[in-house]
């Protein structure tokens, strides 16, 4: 995984409560075992009308828009708990996703994929969607080791919560098989003396 410490970028507000993981990506595209591919089909019934054409309606098809942070209702990543969710976000191009609320299992899912997964108040939410609508030049910043998600050049800010061992690991870049493998030494040591 890449490191992740700190990021200032535009960001796409999808305001839209309770998004599920088949909106994220329909079942239809769940073939593949491995992470590759899936940033294609994000949104698939949303960016894409039935005929295949694109749906110029939908806000990631509107060139005002862009960046690596999607702003997104309350209650983001509920229903079927598929990792793909996070694949497809991060295959798409996404490193943080800010909203009021996640699903437990699609929070999890996107630690473990290099995704930050951005818990605010819902007031903050309100207002970050607002400011990121009207003004898509907007950049926030996100400080991983300060916990904090900020509008530039402005005094909007908020704390943000995440486990100290996922902060951990996405600021060194590991996935838990890394982290393992960052200890081996102290590992092999325990071991050792287990067999004095």
């Amino acid at each position: 995984m890449e490191k992740f410490t700190r990021l200032t970028s535009t960001a796409i507000p999808l305001d839209i409560e309770n998004i599920d993981t088949d909106q994220i990506i329909p079942s239809r595209f769940l073939k593949a075992t491995d992470n590759k591919g899936f940033g294609d089909n994000l949104f698939r019934d949303w960016r894409f009308q039935k005929d295949g054409t694109v749906n110029t309606s939908f806000i990631l098809n509107n060139p005002k828009y862009n960046g690596t942070i999607l702003i997104a209702g309350n209650n983001f990543g509920c229903g079927s708990s598929r990792e793909h969710a996070a694949w497809a976000l991060a295959g798409y191009g996404f490193k943080v996703i800010v909203s009021s609320f996640f699903a437990d299992i699609f929070k999890e899912n996107s630690l473990n994929n290099g995704l930050l997964p951005v818990q605010v108040s819902e007031a903050f939410l309100k207002e970050l969607m607002e400011l990121v609508t009207s003004s898509p030049k907007t950049e926030l910043e996100i400080n991983l080791e300060a916990q904090t998600i900020s509008v530039v050049n402005t005094a909007l800010t908020e704390d943000f919560d995440i486990n100290s061992y996922k902060k951990m690991c996405l600021i060194n870049g590991y996935d838990d098989i890394d982290y393992l493998l960052s200890n081996k030494d102290k590992i092999e040591a325990f071991e050792a003396a287990q067999t004095l």
